[in-house]
């Protein structure tokens, strides 16, 4: 009998471990979900764009995202600023070069610091890596029924686009540049958790 008493703990307490450490897996709702960009342009304006073809995965231990593995790929092609020349000129080799490099990279994890959230980890442009850090705003899980769960984050961070090889430019007559070299990622998602 205290055998069986035993045994019924031991795999009780195996059945409790798996579930605290089973994997989550999360997926973009892509009606939902903006990566965008913002580039201040002749010193005076800014300038708004988005890839509009993505695809990401999250990978989470835990129920709030804390150390959640995060894989991320745009297309180049996929750019938009709502002007068809000045999309074209982005995909050509003055900046992204779509057709040598046709994906923008990033591989990181969501991490929890005194209870604020950053997306921390690599960001590949052009075949080139950074380390990056940018704020993270968790918006909480909710249950939707037969819907599943979502999840909500807005990320904000910024990066010298010279440090990846974006290194056109032309200075104007005040000295400033046509298109400032600090550009402004805003990232919305909203994610699905994927069904087993």
């Amino acid at each position: 009998m205290k055998t069986l008493r035993k045994t019924g703990i031991v795999l009780t307490a195996l059945l409790f471990s798996v579930l605290m450490n089973a994997q989550t897996q999360w997926t973009p709702d892509k009606n939902h979900t903006k990566i965008g960009f913002t580039a201040i342009h002749y010193t005076i304006t800014e300038v708004e764009g988005e890839f509009r073809e993505f695809d990401a995965s999250i990978t989470s231990d835990t129920e709030d995202f804390d150390g959640a593995k995060v894989t991320f790929t745009a297309k180049i092609s996929s750019i938009d600023t709502n002007n068809e020349r000045r999309d074209n000129h982005l995909k050509g080799d003055d900046f992204f070069n779509a057709e040598k490099y046709p994906e923008m990279k990033f591989d990181g994890n969501f991490n929890k610091i005194d209870g604020k959230y950053f997306l921390v980890g690599d960001l590949t442009i052009r075949d080139v890596t950074k380390p990056i850090k940018f704020d993270t705003k968790y918006s909480g899980t909710i249950a939707l029924g037969e819907k599943g769960r979502k999840a909500g984050f807005k990320i904000t961070g910024a990066i010298d686009r010279y440090d990846y090889g974006l290194k056109w430019d032309s200075v104007i007559e005040t000295g400033g540049l046509v298109v400032e070299r600090k550009i402004v990622i805003t990232c919305n998602l909203e994610l699905n958790e994927a069904k087993p």
